[in-house]
């Protein structure tokens, strides 16, 4: 790291005017949000130092990895005047941009390095952060990250750390349902809804029973799925993916008309989306397939 340490102010920024910046579906907006943060903040302050490092994450989520590396050179994570949430920040976003730049191992080191500061900082929103990144990046030692977030969400006094929860329980049930496990899946996906009913937005709440119902058709259990999902689509909006499990069920029921008409819509509304036509053209072909055969 080199070039600028905060100098100015050791001023920490406001966590709340840091969530009102960030739009994770939207990182161009974000983007933007941050440029106009950094150039109303100190020059070379620690809010500066911070915002540079989700500046820098913005980037990244858009793909552009050497851009986003390049910023995060200028912040001098160890600097003499440097506050230990901006080393912490660095290391964070660096073992991000690896894991996504296709380099786990490194990525791993990064943020292991995180963890470790966050944890001797006090930081329990960004140790928790770091293991929770270590979960997805470190796959054989996945359970054992997972858990340790958990615990730390468990320990923490602060409401902010402990909505950490539902996106916890979340990324254990996907690891399950991806390996097979679907009862467990169904256990962890059930905890998130938990924690999101508490801590969580509608839309979070809303894609946590999405998920419950999935792990149901997974495990054959048909009618509460259908319930749930049914319930999803009545109470809006139109939804893509629960018009596309509507659709599953309905086949593996053995209504094919209801099944095709689904799929039908699943087709028109997830066609639109720039980001599922292109990742997931697979899905999208077996839906008009679908929506023939009826």
């Amino acid at each position: 790291m080199n070039a600028k340490a905060p100098s100015n102010s050791d001023e920490r920024l406001d966590v709340a005017l840091l969530d009102a910046l960030w739009d994770f579906d939207d990182p161009v907006g974000s983007e933007a949000r941050f440029r106009r943060a950094i150039d109303a903040a100190p020059a070379d302050s620690t809010q500066w130092a911070e915002l540079s490092t989700q500046l820098a994450r913005s980037i990244g989520l858009q793909g552009r990895y050497d851009e986003a590396r390049a910023l995060l050179d200028t912040v001098d994570a160890d600097g003499p005047t440097s506050v230990a949430v901006v080393g912490i920040r660095c290391r964070l976003e660096q073992g991000r941009l690896a894991n996504s730049a296709g380099e786990p191992d490194l990525a791993v080191q990064l943020l292991r390095e995180a963890l470790e500061q966050a944890q001797a900082a006090g930081e329990e929103f960004l140790a928790v952060d770091a293991a929770h990144m270590l979960a997805i990046v470190d796959g054989e030692r996945s359970d054992a990250w997972t858990e340790l977030a958990l615990r730390l969400v468990g320990e923490a006094d602060d409401p902010r750390t402990q909505r950490w929860a539902g996106s916890l329980h979340n990324n254990a049930g996907w690891t399950r349902h991806d390996a097979g496990d679907y009862a467990a899946a169904l256990t962890e996906f059930e905890a998130a809804l938990a924690a999101y009913s508490t801590h969580g937005t509608e839309e979070q709440v809303r894609v946590a029973r999405w998920a419950v119902a999935r792990a149901l058709r997974s495990l054959a259990r048909y009618d509460e799925a259908v319930g749930i999902q049914t319930g999803l689509r009545e109470q809006g909006p139109a939804d893509g993916y629960v018009e596309e499990e509507l659709a599953e069920l309905q086949l593996a029921t053995g209504n094919r008309a209801k099944a095709a008409a689904h799929a039908a819509a699943a087709t028109r509304l997830l066609g639109d989306d720039p980001w599922f036509a292109e990742n997931e053209s697979g899905r999208l072909d077996r839906l008009r397939q679908l929506a023939q055969d009826g």
